[in-house]
């Protein structure tokens, strides 16, 4: 039976269609729920990220928006969809600001790592004071960190500007051009749908969320509940199922050398096989496949030269990727931006050839909001402009950083966020090249650590990509989430800097009270120093320009765009290119087999079962998922809170 390439990506965009009315979610709630997540939720997920490591942005999404809508049901008031996802979108932005890094930053002068290459006390002015009698105040609000301080403040609005304005160019380019689905994008969406439809009794999204918070609750409990809690109470970790995953490679090596084997338990990749597109799904299973094939070829044929029986999944990552995929990637990058480019050109000139076509993909929807399409090129350039000459006068204008800075924020950044917005738009996964910025300065000649400090914005347009879509499909206008980050962007740096000051005040980082900074930070430093060293010393460029290899480059673009051949030839899903892509790229192999596992459970059991049904019901689900394990990971934050407050009394 022949194969619709196209139904996937069809049946997809049918599960959820944008209303065909927008309406402005930021009012005095948002207000009150900047209030909120300045000042309980950005210390938690300071504090906790110190003392285990933990992070809680898809916690404080769901935590948030239930918190907010039962105040609103005690008030008898309602809260419809644009409200519920400005409040959603606030916890997800405030969460991923930057101050944990400002106490990143005090601990870096101070590392054994940097005493041991001599470097404490080159660490530039702008990044952080290195005297010892500063640091050992304990206080960010002191003169010499008013210039520490105001460049992270002054770059997190540029990288946010920049975030924001790419990333809607990028959506109109996947999502109004091309008409790619966003498979993971109405997960929030549907589950904010049924939140907001709670009250109602017939709501079969209300019901399909509860089973699947349900699920999260007793997964949650058991996955990240158990080894906390016992840790908190017994000081010794139980856990049931290795986290985060457990590792095969030792057992596998003698048959599968160089090849990085094992398994994540954790639920989240199960769902996540279910929730996205089937084809693509199999794609990325087919890729990993191939590296466990090719990965002995080419150890045997003296490619992946590095790799030594022993080595675990880290670093046969790590060596595998400085060995040969480093490169492939680079060359795999830009046959599917080509394909893509291609793609986006076809969509375009079918536009064009009807005036309906042309007001589609040319116009804004009416109530939509957006930027006209000649100002988000324009905007890009100031604010990439804007970095690069700062980064330029703090360099002292070197040559070769500032022909890789104009590379970097012209070319690759452009590239790599239209491939990544692709992805997300037809697979909901991301795609990107690990160590490119760090292979970029090196190449660029400079010598010296003041390189490594400069202030490069860093975003996930991507992800961008895929709030504006959410925002779509809940009929949120667009100028809500910009004006939400008005408000927000400016509270959540001072709240940070704040809370960041008095956590720091109350002990050193690292130190027996924060023992996740005290375990990790040392050894993040340690790697953070030998690649640093690449451009210090006579040893520079050793490793890190080996990764580079023009035939490498060669071989993966060949290999994506006869992929894509191969595809049109024999008539073959679109999804299971990009899904295939995924698999060849990905760093967490031991998630793609559990994914496939749910892929197969879901396409052959439940999809049979309640046919096109399910895939209406299984985002809902998996929000409620979320949800669920969201609510474990606040309570476990919560507890281990009280526990240190409790348990640290002086008597």
């Amino acid at each position: 039976m022949a194969i619709d390439r196209n139904a996937e990506l069809q049946e997809f965009k049918e599960i959820m269609q944008p209303p065909e009315t927008f309406t402005d979610g930021f009012n005095w709630i948002s207000l009150v729920g900047a209030i909120f997540i300045g000042l309980l939720m950005v210390p938690g997920a300071l504090y906790m990220r110190l003392v285990a490591g933990l992070g809680i942005g898809g916690a404080a999404q769901w935590v948030t928006v239930i918190l907010f809508l039962e105040i609103a049901r005690r008030t008898h008031k309602t809260l419809n969809r644009a409200e519920l996802f400005v409040l959603f979108y606030m916890a997800s932005a405030a969460i991923a600001m930057p101050f944990e890094g400002m106490l990143w930053r005090q601990f870096l002068p101070q590392s054994k790592a940097f005493y041991a290459m001599g470097w404490q006390d080159q660490i530039p002015w702008w990044y952080a004071p290195s005297d010892p009698r500063i640091l050992g105040q304990r206080n960010f609000f002191m003169w010499e960190w008013a210039a520490p301080v105001g460049m992270v403040m002054l770059f997190s609005i540029i990288s946010r500007l920049d975030s924001r304005i790419l990333g809607f160019g990028l959506f109109r380019v996947t999502s109004d051009y091309e008409k790619l689905p966003f498979p993971m994008a109405p997960v929030g969406a549907q589950g904010m749908t049924a939140l907001a439809e709670a009250d109602s009794e017939q709501s079969w999204r209300w019901r399909a969320f509860s089973i699947g918070g349900a699920l999260g609750l007793v997964f949650g409990a058991v996955y990240v509940g158990l080894p906390i809690i016992s840790n908190a109470l017994l000081g010794v970790t139980m856990q049931v199922m290795p986290i985060p995953f457990v590792d095969w490679t030792g057992k596998t090596q003698s048959i599968l050398p160089a090849v990085a084997t094992g398994y994540s338990f954790d639920a989240t990749y199960f769902g996540l096989g279910m929730v996205m597109p089937w084809w693509s799904v199999v794609g990325s299973f087919l890729g990993l496949v191939t590296t466990w094939v090719f990965n002995p070829v080419l150890y045997a044929a003296g490619v992946l030269n590095q790799w030594r029986p022993g080595d675990g999944t880290i670093i046969t990552l790590f060596k595998n990727l400085v060995d040969f995929y480093f490169s492939f990637t680079i060359g795999l990058s830009l046959g599917v931006a080509l394909v893509g480019i291609y793609s986006v050109t076809l969509s375009v000139r079918r536009a064009k050839a009807t005036a309906e076509g042309r007001r589609e993909a040319f116009g804004i929807p009416e109530g939509r909001g957006g930027i006209p399409n000649w100002g988000i090129p324009l905007a890009y350039a100031f604010t990439s402009s804007t970095y690069i000459l700062f980064c330029g006068a703090l360099i002292g204008w070197h040559k070769g950083v500032m022909i890789i800075l104009l590379i970097y924020a012209y070319l690759y950044i452009p590239l790599i966020a239209y491939i990544t917005a692709r992805l997300e738009g037809i697979v909901g996964e991301m795609m990107n090249i690990p160590l490119a910025r760090e292979v970029m300065f090196i190449l660029s000649g400079y010598h010296g650590l003041k390189i490594w400090f400069l202030p490069i914005p860093v975003s996930d347009y991507g992800g961008t990509a895929v709030i504006y879509r959410q925002a779509e499909l809940t009929g949120t206008k667009f100028w809500s989430i910009w004006k939400a980050d008005l408000l927000l962007v400016p509270f959540i740096l001072v709240c940070s800097i704040i809370f960041a000051n008095f956590i720091w005040s109350m002990a050193p980082i690292p130190s027996e009270a924060y023992p996740y900074a005290q375990q990790m930070w040392e050894f993040t430093a340690m790697t953070q120093a030998l690649v640093y060293s690449s451009t210090v010393g006579e040893s520079a460029f050793s490793q890190f320009r080996q990764a580079i290899n023009g035939w490498y480059i060669a071989a993966g673009g060949v290999i994506g765009l006869f992929g894509y051949l191969l595809l049109s030839i024999f008539a073959l899903p679109v999804m299971l290119y990009y899904g295939y892509v995924r698999g060849l790229n990905t760093g967490a192999p031991h998630s793609v087999l559990p994914m496939f596992i749910g892929a197969c459970i879901g396409r052959f059991y439940f999809h049979r079962k309640w046919g096109k049904m399910w895939r209406q019901y299984i985002p809902v689900i998996f929000a409620g998922f979320s949800c669920g394990m969201g609510l474990v990971s606040m309570l476990c934050v919560g507890f281990t809170f009280l526990r240190r407050a409790i348990f640290n009394l002086m008597y």
